[in-house]
Parts: C-alpha cells; sequence; structure tokens
C-alpha cells in the first residue's frame, strides 16, 4: 500500500512498513481477542510500543506517520477510519517515507513466491517423527507432532516478515525517509502529503466523485517524484554549503553562482508542482462542501415532502369544512331529540307507582 494508494485496510497477520504498507491513521479491528500488536515507534523502529494480550471486541490503535513498522496477530483485518492526528501544538506534521509506487507490489510477488517453501520446515518435523517412531516410541511422535504445529503456526509469518525486510533492505534506492531531506526538504515534502492527504481523504474521492482511478495512480507517483527531487535538492544544499565554507573568495563565490542559480530553478520548478497539489486539494475541499450542502438540501428535500402532504391534508381539511358543519348539525338534532326522550321518560317515570 504504497502512498497515496492504500486500500485503507490492513491484514490482521503480519508486518508492515508505515509509509510503505501501511497509511498512517486510525485503525480499528472488530475483534482482537487473544492478539496482539506492536508500533515499532523510533527511528528504525528501536522503540516498540505493544498491547498483549487484545480484549474480546473491538481494538483501534493510531499508525502515527513517525512510526517505522507495524506487527500485527489478530484474527480480523484492520480498517482505517481516520486519518492522522495533527500535531496537537499545531506545528506541521512529520512527513512519512515515500516509496516507489511499485514497490509494494514487487515485494508482495517475492513474498508470495517464497510462500509454498514455508510449508516443508513443519513437514519436514513431522517427517522425522515419522520416521524416528518406530525407534522412540509414540511418544516421540506426538511431541514432534506438536513442535510441526507450533512451527506451521509461527514459521510462516516470522519468515515472511523477514524476507520482506531483506529485500526492502535491498532496495535502499527506492524508498526515502524524512531523514534523507533537510528542513527545507521535510516541509515541502510535509505540503506535498497534506495535499494528497486532503484528496484521499475527501468525501468526494471516497465516493467516487472525483477520477479515484487516476488518483490511485498519479497522486502516489507525484509524491514519488517530487521526494526524489527534494532528496537531491537536500543533498546539493549541503555540498554547496561545504563548498562555500565559512569564508567565501570572490573566486569561489563567483564559481558557486552558476550552481545555485540552477538549484533555485529546480526549487522554483518543484514549488509550482506543490502548489498545483494544494490547488488540486483546495479544490477537493471546496466540493466537499459542495457535497454537503447538496445533502444538506436533499434533508431539505425530504421534508419539503412532508410540509407538502401538510398542505395538501389542510386544503383537504378545508374542502371537508362544509361536510364537518353538517355532521355538527346532525349531531346537535340528535342531543336535542335525545334530550326529549330522556324528559319523556321522567316523566313517565314519575307517574309510576311508588315501589312497597
Amino acid at each position: 500500500m504504497t502512498s497515496g494508494a492504500w486500500s485503507d485496510s490492513i491484514p490482521g497477520i503480519g508486518t508492515y512498513f508505515v509509509g510503505i504498507d501501511v497509511a498512517p491513521g486510525r485503525y480499528r479491528c472488530e475483534d482482537g481477542k487473544g492478539g496482539w500488536w506492536v508500533r515499532f515507534t523510533g527511528p528504525g523502529g528501536g522503540d516498540p510500543v505493544g498491547s498483549w494480550p487484545l480484549p474480546a471486541g473491538p481494538t483501534e490503535i493510531e499508525i502515527a506517520r513517525s512510526d517505522f513498522a507495524f506487527e500485527t496477530h489478530v484474527g480480523t483485518p484492520w480498517r482505517r477510519i481516520a486519518p492522522p492526528r495533527a500535531p496537537a501544538d499545531g506545528s506541521p506534521a512529520e512527513p512519512r517515507p515515500v516509496a516507489d509506487p511499485t514497490l509494494r507490489a514487487e515485494l508482495d510477488t517475492i513474498v508470495e513466491r517464497r510462500r509454498p517453501l514455508l510449508w516443508l520446515a513443519p513437514l519436514t518435523v513431522l517427517a522425522l517423527g515419522l520416521v524416528g517412531s518406530p525407534l522412540l516410541g509414540s511418544l516421540w511422535l506426538i511431541g514432534l507432532g506438536m513442535l510441526a504445529v507450533l512451527v506451521a503456526l509461527g514459521t510462516p509469518s516470522v519468515s515472511l516478515d523477514l524476507r520482506r525486510a531483506r529485500e526492502l533492505e535491498r532496495r535502499r534506492d527506492r524508498y526515502l525517509t524524512p531523514e534523507d531531506l533537510d528542513d527545507e526538504g521535510r516541509a515541502m515534502l510535509g505540503r506535498v502529503q497534506a495535499a494528497i492527504d486532503a484528496v484521499r481523504d475527501s468525501a468526494v474521492n471516497r465516493e467516487g466523485l472525483l477520477d479515484a482511478v487516476d488518483n490511485a495512480v498519479t497522486l502516489p507517483r507525484q509524491e514519488w517524484e517530487i521526494a526524489q527531487v527534494l532528496a537531491k535538492q537536500s543533498k546539493l544544499r549541503a555540498d554547496h554549503a561545504e563548498m562555500a565554507g565559512e569564508d567565501v573568495l570572490p573566486e569561489v563565490a563567483a564559481a558557486l553562482r552558476p550552481l545555485r542559480d540552477k538549484l533555485d530553478v529546480s526549487i522554483e520548478a518543484v514549488t509550482r508542482r506543490v502548489e498545483a497539489l494544494e490547488r488540486y486539494a483546495a479544490r477537493a475541499k471546496s466540493a466537499d462542501e459542495v457535497l454537503r450542502a447538496q445533502r444538506h438540501l436533499e434533508r431539505i428535500a425530504e421534508k419539503a415532502h412532508e410540509y407538502d402532504e401538510l398542505l395538501a391534508d389542510t386544503v383537504r381539511d378545508d374542502l371537508a369544512l362544509p361536510a364537518i358543519e353538517r355532521l355538527t348539525e346532525q349531531g346537535d338534532e340528535l342531543l336535542r331529540t335525545l334530550r326529549d326522550r330522556l324528559a319523556k321518560a321522567a316523566e313517565a317515570g314519575s307517574e309510576l307507582p311508588p315501589p312497597r
């Protein structure tokens, strides 16, 4: 799941690199009973933070932009329910690593080729048990059978994770981390990722009103290409500062000036590209506002239907007034008749002989 093309879900078992396999943000799994997870939070994953065992029912976690990797072992997949939180102090968020958009598919292919071979380990253990059982007895077979089960459960995830990590290390030129950029480069990459996140997380994009396919292909490619340029600019800025030194001679300054001019042209060009992404994000945000207004109007229209029915009922009420008045007159006539008959009944009752 490379940046910009994430599927907003993580399988329940495995180790995933943030910014290459995993999008930062808030995730939820529906049932984590008995499982566990670990976030490797420090540079290079040196500060692990985890939880075990997880309680029954839903579990939520926050994967930060600065996390190195996320390891999970639960029975249900994780679903991304919210983007990463902004820093509480209002400072810009630390940019996340950026990978070549084709890197994840390449790693997945390598891991899948390796997966069938992993079953050789438990099968080998079980075969040893069967071979040795005539000499060592049934307890030997039972013990190695249990060991084969443990190997079958543990070997695939551990071995595939290690394989993936080794393959990723061999492809160090295919991804960049914030440490590969200077302060200016990190600030620019933060703007790029904020714009891409705004587009990807917009309601119009989630509902397919934007070109979701084009966004899934173009935005990751834009992010990777810009990150590569920013990394080169960071290196050249450091080289330029080193060559200039503290005491710059006029001859040295004159020789460095054309190089600095070319660097400035590159910076201006990548800045225009970043500003174009930010304009796209601003339009997605404006489209979200229009979509919210449209949904609000739809709700008003639904209520208007109820008002129309009320108005129709009111008109029917007006048309029914004469009939109601006639019923009232009939009711009054019935009441008068009833009173007359009651009076006659009372009169007839007075004529009765008294009781004994």
